[in-house]
């Protein structure tokens, strides 16, 4: 939707936690120049998680002038609760009911024009894939901010028990409150603090909002100053008594008790305005329960995933063996003729052909085909809805790594990019789960080290041993998750999420979104491989990369049994992964030509596989790095980054003298 309504280029997926931050746009509308937040995707404005508390923030203290609720037409009771909040909150609210199409196809007919009587606000039926209504949402939209459409918006009641406590504390508010907290109406404010909002509360007591970490509790609350005005701790202390009354009576935390009116009278208006008629199941229906049958689930994922893996073999090396023939036939010969006559020096000629020769193939027959192929089956795979899926299935799984289910969609992201995934871990509700989860990302292979393992591994060595390393890499992600959630003190918390169905995935959504994902890969990764590429040969051509290579011959050659110079490569690998095989072919095209690409020139199979082992695992690129320290701590970061090498360094030495006698190499 957001994608629609401002043609910018954000990611989305057909699953919960996706994004985790704010997304700014700008479209305009008759003239106006609109701005557009879009904030993660919640069922509620609680705080338990990232997601969460980055859309109540977005909220409360954006002051929009209007709020556009999505909803699913195909699921409305469950989306109306958020609807329900935003109401009682009195923000100006237009109900965006997208999926009207699916929703239609499950035999579910929503009156919209009753919907909107009901909760007295604009009600705009969409299809955001096909851009349907999308001009009718924007239009409402202005109309509403502008004070051109004239909404009675309606009043979200309770049972009388309750009612009678939220006029008490209402009128207490408008008494002691001349100013109520983000700017809010005193009923909005009663109700927040008869939920027992912590966050609120404490915004209400110190006359300020606290920040996240306060809120979460993990690094302890800093005591602050209690605000002298006495008509706050009135309210504080009549709110406290109210509640307690209520939880008397009932038997249960008066958060529960609203969240379950609020979810009943959201289901009494969910069958006020939609008619049902019985249809057949749909083909989506049935794929999204085969999907998660233990029976079925299980061997339909491995399938998926061998299927990957082979559509990223070959597409990936078709792709690369016709870059390569191109620029070693047409382009290379020129390049190299033309910068000779241009540079009459030759060690400097020598240096700039490394960038722009060596380098620019390198990167064109290495990083581009297998990264641009696995960003569309990325693509497919979140747009279908089948991560949801591997999600139900992985949860049990991870509950033996100390997380549930939901954990390993960013895990899953991180075979695209460590960087969102780590961020994705805001969805995850503790500190230490988000260690957990960030940990195992970092050692998953994202799009640059999967171009090591397929460029490296399975072009010179043999698919089957490319599979054993990524099969490797599952086993050791789950030795480390076992090992650390026994040895991180907690427990993970439970799996509630809502299992979608499957949706044919748009053609045109699935090549912008890998377009845009592949741009942001190659605006980052060129530069650096061709700066790369052009150091390396600096020290190639000067004779000054053997005194490099010499310190490292211990640890490289002695250790993981790799040739000395590969210790050059896996430092400047830091940068970006992908760059150490690029850096390793680059020296290969420099040594024996265009033609003489391959690897087994000055690398035994052996070597080759220990190479794209420790690849995986070593330190993460500095991207990586930057955001593990912004995320979870520096400290935290670099503890990460020590035992990442630590490992890379075992599972590489013990690999080169343990696999010769295990899987024989010819």
């Amino acid at each position: 939707m957001f994608n629609q309504l401002t043609g910018l280029g954000v990611v989305t997926a057909n699953y919960p936690g996706k994004t985790v931050e704010l997304n700014l746009g700008v479209t305009t509308y008759d003239g106006l120049k609109i701005g557009i937040i879009d904030l993660p995707g919640t069922y509620a404005l609680s705080a338990f998680s990232d997601d969460q508390w980055v859309a109540r923030k977005g909220v409360l203290e954006g002051h929009p002038d209007v709020v556009v609720v999505v909803v699913d037409a195909s699921n409305l009771q469950r989306n109306l609760y958020m609807a329900l909040q935003f109401l009682e909150l009195g923000f100006p609210v237009i109900i965006d009911l997208n999926l009207v199409d699916h929703a239609a196809k499950a035999g579910l007919k929503i009156d919209h024009v009753k919907l909107s009587k009901l909760l007295g606000v604009p009600v705009i039926p969409t299809v955001a894939v096909r851009g349907e209504g999308i001009k009718e949402l924007i239009q409402s939209a202005v109309e509403v901010a502008l004070g051109k459409s004239k909404v009675e918006t309606a009043k979200i009641e309770y049972g009388r028990d309750v009612e009678q406590a939220v006029d008490k504390l209402e009128q207490a508010v408008k008494e002691c409150m001349p100013e109520s907290p983000y700017g809010l109406p005193p009923r909005a404010t009663a109700i927040e603090l008869l939920e027992g909002d912590y966050e609120f509360g404490e915004t209400l007591k110190n006359g300020r909002s606290v920040d996240q970490e306060e809120f979460r509790g993990e690094h302890g609350h800093r005591p602050m100053p209690r605000c002298e005005h006495i008509g706050r701790e009135r309210v504080l202390e009549l709110a406290s008594s109210l509640a307690r009354q209520i939880e008397d009576k009932h038997g249960e935390p008066i958060s529960v008790r609203i969240a379950r009116e609020r979810h009943a009278l959201a289901g009494t208006v969910a069958d006020e305005v939609q008619i049902s008629t019985k249809q057949p199941m749909l083909l989506s229906e049935k794929l999204k329960h085969y999907s998660v049958a233990p029976y079925t689930g299980i061997p339909i994922m491995i399938s998926v995933m061998l299927g990957i893996f082979a559509f990223i073999f070959y597409i990936g090396g078709l792709l690369s063996g016709i870059v390569n023939a191109f620029w070693g036939f047409y382009v290379s010969p020129s390049l190299s003729s033309l910068v000779l006559s241009l540079v009459q020096n030759t060690t400097l000629a020598g240096v700039i052909l490394w960038g722009v020769d060596a380098g620019i193939l390198a990167w064109l027959s290495v990083g581009v085909p297998y990264v641009l192929t696995f960003y569309i089956v990325l693509s497919l795979l979140e747009d279908t809805g089948y991560l949801n899926s591997v999600a139900f299935l992985a949860d049990s799984v991870m509950h033996k790594l100390g997380l549930h289910g939901r954990a390993i969609i960013p895990i899953l992201t991180g075979a695209g990019c460590n960087v969102p995934a780590i961020m994705g871990t805001r969805v995850l509700t503790t500190r230490r789960e988000r260690i957990l989860a960030s940990t195992l990302i970092v050692l998953v292979p994202c799009s640059a080290r999967t171009a090591v393992v397929l460029g490296a591994v399975a072009s010179f060595v043999g698919p089957i041993y490319a599979g054993l390393v990524f099969a490797f890499e599952i086993a050791l992600i789950g030795l480390v998750g076992f090992g650390l959630h026994r040895l991180m003190p907690g427990e993970s918390s439970g799996l509630v999420m809502e299992m979608f169905p499957f949706r044919t995935p748009s053609a045109t959504a699935v090549a912008k979104k890998t377009w845009f994902r592949f741009k942001d890969f190659a605006l980052v990764a060129f530069p650096i491989v061709t700066l790369g590429s052009l150091a390396m040969g600096a020290l190639y051509e000067t004779r000054v990369l053997w005194a490099v290579v010499n310190p490292l011959q211990p640890i490289v050659y002695g250790l993981l049994g790799l040739p000395a110079i590969v210790g050059v490569t896996l430092i400047l690998g830091i940068l970006r992964k992908e760059l150490t095989l690029e850096l390793l072919v680059a020296l290969a095209i420099v040594q024996y030509g265009a033609s003489a690409r391959n690897l087994l020139v000055f690398m035994t199979p052996l070597q080759i596989l220990v190479f794209a082992l420790v690849v995986t695992i070593y330190i993460p690129c500095v991207a990586t790095v930057s955001v593990l320290g912004r995320e979870l701590g520096w400290r935290t970061a670099l503890f990460i980054m020590i035992f990442t090498i630590a490992l890379a360094l075992v599972v590489g030495g013990v690999a080169y003298r343990v696999i010769p006698y295990a899987f024989p190499l010819r």
